[in-house]
């Protein structure tokens, strides 16, 4: 592995730099007080707008759809320089990360040249359609119907754990058209109006106090077959070009998410009967073990740059730095609070507990959102060690005659 830019990525580098430096100033530190939703949603279309008139957006897509058609180290490179603001960024990760690549991949010249460029400037939010109920990691068995009618298509259902839904102007929807053909052969994908009548989003209260998840019900929406994306029974196949790109999307670590170094100064502040418990060695065994498993994936994460900057593509291993993050972000927070006993209920706002009280209660989302730790393993032992897969015994039976759990 080779850690140091080339001289023309070095040379990249410092343009992004001094054009954040210059465009991201009042960015450059946390906020004094959280945003609310509102505020959230206007910083992060007008720094889109920003981004998009200086040639930072869609960078590794091609030039045809709007991109910039560089390599993924151009897009590696800004990410990175625009992470050590506070910029907001999260309104569009779904929508340019996963649901965006999947229109242009997919979808009709006609549907490109209506939604990429907007998606790019920041003007229309987009959504992801997919889990249900019954249907997380089994995204197959989604029950969600998608009927013909004329040139349209009736769609009536409900989706679930959908991010953003209640700002999203539009989303991509994968639906059942075939109940009689196998469970993987029978889905649809299209582009859905959240604003379309029928479509009604209700968020869904967290315990942390937000609400960026949402449940979302379709009662004889009318979609138009125009919007259809890739044909009739090859959602399975457009939906894997959106999973893909998730599963990069959601593997590295959060923007300023608590690490070991938060640990070590939290664990400085808390007074044991034998002192600071920063003294104590099972509280260093515990940061030792963050800070190996932080190398891990920082190194694992590595190992995917270099073999995007050789123009090779990372392989399924990446999957490991999602396991990783996630349980250890949770195992990290869970041990902090637990030390800091009653204090870890009750935190100062901005303080440090603060921020792992809060990175304990999103991080069990993360060991959920864009794959469970079950099946990012299944994948890994498949895919990476070549262990046989499972056994799928119903993966050539008609969906309607699978009885549902």
């Amino acid at each position: 592995m080779d850690f140091n830019d080339t001289p023309a990525e070095a040379e990249y580098r410092a343009q992004v730099r001094a054009w954040i430096e210059a465009n991201a100033s009042e960015y450059l530190a946390p906020p004094e007080k959280p945003w609310g939703l509102d505020e959230f949603v206007a910083r992060s279309k007008a720094w889109q707008a920003k981004k998009h008139d200086a040639g930072y957006v869609g960078l590794t897509w091609p030039k045809e759809v709007g991109g910039q058609g560089l390599s993924p180290m151009h897009q590696i490179i800004f990410n990175q320089e625009e992470s050590r603001t506070y910029v907001p960024t999260g309104l569009y990760s779904i929508g340019l990360g996963m649901c965006i690549p999947t229109v242009f991949t997919h979808g009709t010249p006609e549907l490109i040249a209506r939604y990429v460029g907007k998606a790019l400037r920041g003007e229309e939010v987009w959504c992801q359609l997919f889990s249900e109920p019954v249907a997380g990691s089994d995204l197959a068995s989604i029950r969600t119907r998608a009927v013909r009618d004329g040139d349209s298509w009736i769609v009536n259902g409900q989706k679930v754990w959908t991010s953003f839904a209640h700002r999203s102007d539009f989303g991509i929807l994968v639906t059942r058209t075939d109940f009689n053909a196998p469970k993987h052969k029978g889905l649809t994908m299209f582009i859905v109006d959240m604003k379309a009548p029928g479509v009604e989003v209700r968020p869904i209260r967290q315990m942390s106090g937000s609400s960026d998840f949402n449940e979302v019900f379709f009662t004889d929406v009318r979609i138009p077959d125009a919007h259809r994306l890739g044909a009739e029974g090859d959602g399975w196949k457009v939906a894997l070009t959106t999973l893909m790109h998730e599963r990069l999307a959601v593997g590295g670590k959060p923007r300023h998410a608590p690490g070991y170094k938060t640990l070590i100064e939290v664990a400085k502040t808390i007074e044991t009967d034998t002192g600071p418990a920063l003294e104590r060695a099972d509280v260093r065994q515990r940061i030792a073990d963050t800070y190996i498993a932080d190398e891990g994936v920082k190194l694992t994460q590595m190992r995917a740059l270099s073999a995007l900057s050789k123009g090779a593509i990372p392989g399924p291993e990446q999957s490991i730095a999602k396991v990783v993050v996630a349980k250890t972000m949770q195992d990290m927070a869970a041990f902090a609070l637990d030390l800091a006993e009653g204090s870890g209920l009750s935190v100062t706002p901005g303080s440090d507990l603060e921020k792992l009280q809060a990175s304990y209660m999103w991080s069990a989302g993360l060991r959920i959102a864009g794959g469970t730790d079950e099946i990012l393993r299944n994948i890994i032992a498949e895919r990476v060690l070549g262990l046989p897969g499972d056994l799928r015994g119903d993966k050539d039976t008609p969906f309607s005659a699978i009885k549902p759990l």
